[in-house]
């Protein structure tokens, strides 16, 4: 029997901040202690003239219903001070009940780590180099900069000299033109419905691009030539002359562009969505992440300039005048990366196109910004050898789990905003995916969302190797109806924001290194601008599977399937066609590689149910299972290695003794296919076998059009689905095919 807890007599009566002192150090605070029985206000107190020295019963009763001055200024404190406790009272309990959901929720993950391999594979939240930084464990509180409000304040301030908006061009801005143009409801029905114009143009440095238009009255694309750059802020104009370095003598119509730079400004100064699939992470991403943000700053500036050009006019008291400039939220650009590494660049670019010639603008929280974003301690090993690209995608700081918001008024900029008081919100899904929650939870938050009026999602192929329901739960959540006012001048908002319009006037930019439907299905499922839709679309002349370096036979099998969805069809295919031929003894050292974890899975468990020797490798092994796997499989002790494709994205490990690959389905990256082909070279040089006995067998569909001419090169992927055969060999090095 433990002892008894002695139960305090006034327990009840104290705060919860009492209670806790008095559960840490046995006693109440001095600061509480009751100086009268009867609390009163705080009163002046008068003096007489002729102070009384009588000590009489009478003049004792007065002095004690009558406390002197100085225990009416304790007792004046102390009553302010419990107020205060009362007021801070439901802010603790917010807290508490976020530390206990943040308690929750990583208990949840630390069972799904237990649970690894039960779990499909877009449940993981970020798998990187550095183990420490995956996922989305228990965060620190976080930081948000509340003591610039009023200096960031588009409502507060008026306009600076010189930064007045220019009424005489207002009308060539396509800036103006977007954000004036009315929509009827018939043409908002015609848009929800899909129905588009398709056309097709190619320009000189982009190539083919494939348009589409939902309203007629709005003009197609045009060759480059007829576009013009949009016009920039006075701010930016200097800039633009000095972005980049052209790429030939003569290089775009603006100095200091390079051609791609041109024509990609050219399509978003027209402010249609933006699909750019050939962002190449080693020489693409920082030459177009200068022009989306030069498009984003030119977009915030030329709209915070309107707002504080229009206080100015209101401020003059003329009544007549109605300005509608604003959303219903101050959010206006939202840009989505895969790392803190990411968003630090983007900063960085945000600060030099600001910054004018030899005059550094003003940064708040700039230290902690480059303290929580910078590059940490790495813990790789030194001179390990990994692929360019590998290198690039995870140079610096990768933790996945980050929101930051930046507001930018009069050459100043402020990072760590309060959402609804940035103008640019930078994140990563999971970042956002934490914050907006699921249908049902207590504490969520999209409201800020509601007024985005430029998304732009960079190094979208990253993001299907982190989760891509996150990406998808955010553009579920984009534009929608916020459910709380955010003390918002109603007079001020436009009225297609107040229609719940907005989604029909913002524009989407999205960035990636390869064709892939998953991500063309965010422009062509989620996106309803109503200036329509541009994607570039060229096809690869050379595939691949000319970087093989191996004499190795690559045997193509088609299966036969009436769904995009053909996971089921897949499988069967495999199990009754494919596996049977390597289950002989003579055919050993398979690697399998599988690109989805859901297929992943379902091969693992039919593998378990036939009690196939077989070894797994996949982004959820620990690494004394990796080293095992790889040692059993080296030395025949397993005859299958299951090898997931996430594995190789984040470790590009060299899995020695392969002599037989199986492709479950074509790589999601196509230098893939090459890397892991490739890895029989190092089996050939150990004398393992010879290159006479190894093979290579891939599975596809005729609705993996896009990976297949990734691998094999666009002419042949269209002789191989349009053909009556369903097997295909190529010999590595040769250009027949029998």
């Amino acid at each position: 029997m433990g002892k008894r807890r002695r139960k305090h007599p006034n327990l009840k009566n104290l705060t919860k901040k009492q209670k806790k002192h008095l559960k840490e150090f046995g006693e109440q605070h001095p600061f509480d202690d009751n100086v009268t029985e009867r609390p009163e206000k705080t009163q002046i107190v008068h003096l007489k003239e002729r102070c009384s020295s009588s000590g009489s019963e009478s003049d004792g009763e007065v002095e004690e219903e009558k406390p002197s001055a100085y225990e009416k200024l304790l007792l004046s404190i102390n009553t302010g001070a419990a107020e205060d406790d009362d007021v801070s009272e439901e802010e603790e309990d917010s807290d508490d009940a976020a530390e206990d959901l943040d308690d929750a929720c990583e208990e949840d993950d630390e069972a799904a780590e237990e649970s690894g391999e039960g779990h499909d594979g877009d449940e993981a939240a970020g798998f990187s180099e550095e183990e420490e930084a995956l996922g989305g464990g228990k965060q620190e509180k976080e930081f948000t900069d509340e003591t610039h409000e009023a200096e960031f304040s588009l409502e507060l301030n008026l306009p600076a000299d010189g930064e007045q908006e220019k009424h005489h061009t207002s009308r060539e801005d396509m800036f103006v033109e977007h954000q004036e143009t009315e929509l009827s409801e018939v043409e908002v029905n015609r848009i929800s419905s899909g129905s588009k114009l398709r056309t097709q143009v190619k320009w000189s440095r982009l190539g083919v691009l494939h348009c589409s238009l939902p309203l007629e009255r709005f003009p197609a694309v045009v060759p480059s030539s007829s576009i013009s750059l949009p016009i920039f802020h006075k701010t930016l104009e200097t800039k633009v002359c000095t972005l980049g370095h052209s790429s030939t003598p003569e290089g775009g119509d603006a100095a200091g562009l390079t051609d791609l730079q041109d024509e990609l400004l050219r399509l978003m100064g027209s402010y249609r969505d933006v699909y750019y699939p050939e962002c190449s992470v080693l020489n693409g991403v920082a030459e177009t992440r200068q022009v989306y943000c030069l498009h984003a700053l030119n977009h915030v500036l030329k709209a915070n300039s309107r707002v504080l050009t229009h206080n100015a006019v209101l401020k003059e008291a003329k009544a007549e005048d109605e300005f509608r400039d604003q959303g219903l939220t101050r959010s206006k650009v939202l840009i989505l990366v895969p790392f803190r590494e990411a968003a630090l660049r983007v900063v960085q670019t945000f600060i030099s196109l600001l910054e004018s010639d030899g005059k550094k603008m003003d940064v708040s929280n700039k230290k902690r910004f480059k303290d929580e974003y910078g590059e940490v301690p790495s813990s790789k090993p030194a001179g390990l050898h990994r692929p360019d690209d590998h290198h690039a995608i995870f140079s610096g700081n990768v933790d996945d789990h980050f929101r930051i918001g930046v507001s930018i008024l009069k050459r100043s900029m402020r990072l760590y905003s309060p959402f609804y008081s940035s103008d640019i919100i930078i994140a990563s899904p999971l970042g956002l995916r934490t914050l907006i929650g699921a249908e049902g939870e207590a504490q969520r938050d999209f409201d800020f969302l509601s007024s985005v009026e430029l998304l732009v999602l960079e190094q979208s192929d990253v993001f299907l190797m982190q989760n891509w329901e996150h990406v998808l739960h955010v553009m579920k959540h984009m534009n929608l109806q916020p459910l709380d006012s955010h003390g918002v001048d109603f007079s001020r908002v436009r009225m297609w924001n107040l229609n719940n319009w907005a989604r029909f006037y913002r524009q989407t930019l999205v960035f990636s290194s390869i064709q892939e439907p998953q991500i063309n299905n965010i422009i062509t499922k989620h996106c309803y601008n109503y200036r329509g839709q541009v994607s570039v679309k060229n096809l690869p002349k050379t595939g691949s599977i000319c970087q093989v370096l191996v004499q190795l036979p690559h045997v193509f099998q088609m299966f036969q399937t009436d769904s995009f969805m053909d996971q089921d069809d897949r499988f069967q295919f495999f199990v009754d066609k494919v596996l049977p031929q390597y289950r002989d003894s003579v055919m050993s050292h398979t690697l399998i590689y599988v690109p989805s974890y859901f297929d992943f899975v379902r091969v693992r468990n039919f593998l378990k149910k036939e009690d196939v020797s077989f070894c797994v490798i996949s982004e959820y092994s620990e690494r004394s299972e990796v080293s095992r796997a790889r040692h059993y499989f080296n030395n025949g002790e397993k005859q299958f290695l299951l090898f997931s494709e996430r594995f190789h994205f984040y470790k590009r490990y060299t899995i020695k003794g392969i002599q037989n690959i199986i492709f479950y389905a074509l790589p999601t990256y196509s230098h893939f296919y090459s890397e892991v082909c490739n890895m029989l070279q190092v089996s050939g040089s150990d004398g393992v076998s010879s290159s006479a006995s190894f093979t290579c067998t891939a599975l596809y569909s005729r609705y993996d059009a896009h990976r297949l001419a990734a691998v094999t090169g666009a002419e042949r992927a269209a002789s191989m689905i349009r053909s009556n055969k369903s097997v295909h060999l190529f010999i590595t090095g040769e250009e027949t095919r029998v």
